[in-house]
């Protein structure tokens, strides 16, 4: 295991904003991901639902981010905006490529894994256990007016002006 530092939660250098409650029937708060989360073992993505944002939410975001990843900037394992503030929930497995399971009007922007869809975690085997923050922004805007060509961070830039409230589940897993 690698006994490199852990870098603090990429969101304590964020504007702070009010928090809103987000469930999972999949994850758990603080434990470890399940196999179907594990880009080798099941590569899907998670179940998640949300209540208790602002009254003003125009639309959502939702990421995947992991700031453990021997990268110097982390690694973002999903990306996907444009949700329409009356979406409250994403089923498992909405984050294939093919969009079942999303709203028309949502984008799946462009992952580190280089894909438009979730990518589950694959830590090094050498590393203790990353964190994986999944995050759903409510946002004062029905489009984050990013193309879906752009990168991880252009997406994340965006977010961070347009974001009203945040809701953020933390699971790890390590080999």
């Amino acid at each position: 295991m690698s006994d490199r530092p852990r870098p603090p939660s990429p969101y304590d250098f964020l504007p702070p904003v009010p928090a809103f409650t987000l469930t999972s029937e999949d994850l758990t708060e603080g434990g470890t991901l399940p196999d179907a989360q594990v880009f080798e073992r099941g590569n899907t993505s998670p179940h998640l639902s949300w209540s208790g944002f602002p009254a003003d939410t125009r639309g959502f975001a939702v990421t995947c981010y992991d700031p453990d990843a021997p990268t110097g900037g982390g690694f973002w394992h999903w990306l996907v905006y444009d949700l329409p503030a009356t979406a409250t929930e994403l089923p498992t497995g909405a984050g294939t490529g093919d969009k079942d399971g999303l709203p028309d009007e949502a984008i799946h922007a462009r992952s580190d894994y280089g894909t438009r869809d979730f990518g589950g975690a694959a830590p090094p085997k050498s590393d203790a256990p990353h964190r994986y923050f999944f995050v759903v922004h409510a946002l004062d805007t029905d489009t984050l007016g990013v193309d879906a060509d752009a990168s991880p961070n252009v997406v994340g830039f965006n977010l961070t002006f347009h974001t009203l409230a945040r809701a953020i589940l933390v699971a790890e897993f390590g080999f």
